[in-house]
């Protein structure tokens, strides 16, 4: 299974994307992402900067810091244990990929169902196939 996430609104402290899933002839949208700010490659703030846009696999791992299962990123520049989970603003993010609705500037609302709804989606995937997830920056989506 493949994922795609386009950064559609990079901001000086968040990124809000989009994140879908690639099908054989279309994409087919899941939920809004919230991230960390998008910043020039070499630079990183710790806590405060989104991972580099990339191609990466995504693995379902224990989170020790989360006690459950969820999905993590493997292979990430200059980043360890980025995973994929709920949370509503920037301050929940330390490089990792927020989901949920962008309804309220800055933040995403309805995040655990929105996380508990994309899990329905990738957990059996797990289980028959590698997934990955494609990012790609405002400027490369275009």
């Amino acid at each position: 299974m493949n994922l795609l996430l386009k950064r559609i609104a990079p901001k000086p402290t968040y990124a809000i994307g989009k994140l879908c899933i690639v099908g054989d002839t279309e994409l087919k949208k899941i939920c809004d992402t919230l991230e960390d700010a998008v910043r020039p490659p070499g630079i990183k703030i710790p806590g405060e900067t989104a991972i580099p846009a990339g191609m990466y696999e995504v693995v379902y791992t224990y989170s020790n810091r989360f006690k459950t299962m969820m999905p993590e990123l493997l292979n990430v520049p200059g980043f360890t244990g980025i995973r994929i989970h709920s949370g509503n603003t920037d301050k929940d993010t330390e490089g990792c990929i927020l989901v949920g609705e962008n309804k309220v500037k800055g933040q995403v609302i309805k995040s655990k169902e929105t996380f508990n709804r994309l899990m329905e989606i990738l957990r059996p995937a797990f289980s028959r196939e590698k997934v990955f997830i494609v990012i790609i920056d405002k400027d490369e989506a275009s």
